[in-house]
């Protein structure tokens, strides 16, 4: 078992008390946006010094289990946002790869800017919360859409924002709902930015007053993303809250942008994200919108498995599993996998025939698949990320 050192990315949306709270420092006043724990080679932990990615890579069958691969194959993070993340979606696998592979053939930089796929992974993802959560993720129906907008004044729009802004009303109300949602889509990230400033502007100020979620969603991001076409996206999507220990879960395709809160955030270890709008970053609206699910879907919640009456198991597909366990008298894993384990609350002792680790509040462990089986005990609360079932 290894105790780890972990990086925390200090993205310009981060929560600036969330992240030192958790790990038992005084903040400095910057955005503190993610902490990283695993074998990433973005940002890998540093076990005894050395980074994961290359214990792992040194010892692969006992790192990872004779059926584990070559490398780790999840990521867990603690998410903590302050401000909005940008409107996005994540590559399948097929597509992953094969866009990896024309990117990596056209010679584009690792590290360019415009570079869409950093590896030749999918990036499926869950987030359990630990504060109340905001986010908006997945199509709603686009008459839901329609009603809404069709209900705002909007007596003085520009008559460029106006086509717009009536095309969009006629895309929405055609009867064929994955054809209505793309094109809306399609209409509104692909319309002049001379259009869409004075738009975005006038829905917003229309919704002030409404208590609709979509509607003060839209306020909240106009605030943050003046003209930015991403704001009249999002009434498009499901607005979805989520209470501390409820869980969503976001496959590949599921349009979707964190609003504000922090969670426990697992996923496959991958970096390919694709953007619409709603960020500084690069933007590539046709690769956005060649990857995304169209279809009308409820807002993506994931029910955990009970094993325990202090033991929870998130666990959408085989790629990984988040185990939330409250901590007491021995609890036992069995199971020969690799686990990232983080403490949440109290402190926890993780024993195995090679010895013991103690962690407090905050801190971070590495266990090996070959460490296994390993008792657990303590008093608090830890999430533990693993392969799937």
């Amino acid at each position: 078992m290894l105790r780890l050192t972990n990086t925390v990315q200090p993205y310009a949306w981060g929560s600036t008390t969330a992240i030192p709270r958790l790990l038992g420092r005084e903040p400095d006043g910057r955005p503190q946006a993610e902490l990283w724990i695993g074998a990433h080679p973005g940002a890998p932990s540093l076990a005894d010094g050395v980074p994961l990615d290359e214990r792992i890579a040194q010892s692969p069958e006992r790192f990872l289990g004779p059926d584990g691969g070559q490398r780790l194959g999840f990521l867990l993070k603690v998410l903590a946002a302050g401000a909005p993340l940008s409107l996005q979606a994540h590559p399948d696998s097929a597509t992953a790869a094969r866009r990896y592979a024309q990117e990596e053939a056209r010679g584009v930089p690792a590290d360019a800017p415009h570079r869409l796929y950093k590896d030749d992974s999918h990036k499926p993802e869950l987030l359990y919360a630990l504060e109340p959560f905001a986010a908006m993720a997945g199509f709603r129906s686009p008459g839901a859409a329609h009603d809404l907008l069709a209900g705002l004044e909007l007596p003085a729009l520009p008559p460029d924002a106006r086509e717009v802004f009536d095309g969009l009303l006629d895309v929405l109300a055609g009867s064929d709902v994955p054809a209505a949602l793309k094109e809306a889509t399609r209409l509104l990230l692909t319309a002049p930015a001379e259009a869409v400033g004075p738009l975005v502007e006038a829905v917003a100020s229309a919704c002030a007053d409404s208590d609709d979620p979509s509607a003060e969603c839209v306020v909240e991001l106009a605030g943050h993303y003046p003209g930015d076409a991403g704001v009249l996206v999002s009434v498009l999507l499901n607005q979805v809250r989520l209470a501390p220990g409820e869980a969503l879960y976001l496959p590949a395709g599921n349009v979707h942008a964190y609003l504000s809160g922090t969670g426990v955030e697992l996923m496959a270890s991958s970096d390919n994200v694709l953007r619409g709008g709603l960020t500084p970053k690069h933007v590539d609206v046709p690769e956005l919108l060649d990857v995304l699910d169209f279809r009308e879907l409820p807002p993506p919640l994931l029910a955990p498995r009970d094993v325990s009456p202090v033991e929870q198991v998130f666990c959408p597909l085989p790629d990984f599993a988040l185990t939330v366990l409250t901590l007491g008298p021995d609890e036992r894993w069995e199971r020969p996998v690799p686990r990232a384990v983080l403490v949440l609350e109290g402190t926890a002792r993780l024993t195995s025939a090679a010895g013991s680790l103690e962690l407090g509040r905050g801190e971070s462990a590495f266990v090996t698949a070959a460490e296994h089986p390993v008792t657990v005990s303590g008093a608090g609360r830890l999430a533990a990320a693993s392969p799937g079932d």
